[in-house]
């Protein structure tokens, strides 16, 4: 029975401890809209729906690893996507352009809305694109896209929802 009585504490703080793990999600939905739309096929509809998977686990990383808005749903649209380097499908439709020496002026448009557990919605607006070619220092197709998805995930842990 002492054995009992001795565990029976630990296992209350360890119970309290494990709660905060319990505590439900953010849900994530990206979708495509605006003039990201019409440039899909332009773009390569695999590379769009890698960019979709890469911003939608950003996020989730981001607001798991800060603990932020718990409980809620976020409903962001993409819409409008910049790469670096011309994308598979891109240089296929012109064969003198290179992957590998091409640059451009990357970056990314995202909007949406994050309804909180409490239900108040809340607009998310946010881009991101370089400024100059000598800003792209990346080597990636999508080295300023993903910079955006960064940005944007950090704004939305920290509660920035509506930036530039």
């Amino acid at each position: 029975m002492r054995r009992l009585a001795f565990f029976a504490p630990l296992a209350l703080v360890a119970g309290l401890a494990a709660s905060p793990a319990l505590a439900q999600s953010p849900q994530i939905n990206v979708t495509v809209g605006g003039d990201l739309s019409r440039e899909v096929r332009t773009l390569g509809q695999r590379e769009v729906d890698r960019q979709i998977a890469q911003l939608t686990e950003t996020v989730s990383r981001e607001l798991e690893r800060e603990g932020a808005l718990q409980g809620a749903q976020i409903n962001l649209v993409l819409t409008d996507l910049k790469p670096n380097r011309p994308t598979i499908e891109q240089a296929n439709a012109k064969p003198g352009l290179s992957i590998i020496d091409s640059i451009s002026i990357g970056g990314a448009a995202i909007e949406g809305e994050v309804v909180t557990a409490d239900g108040q919605r809340r607009p998310v607006r946010f881009s991101r694109y370089s400024t100059s070619l000598a800003d792209v220092i990346g080597y990636g197709t999508w080295y300023d896209a993903e910079r955006a998805y960064d940005r944007l995930a950090s704004n939305l842990a920290s509660g920035r929802l509506v930036s530039r």
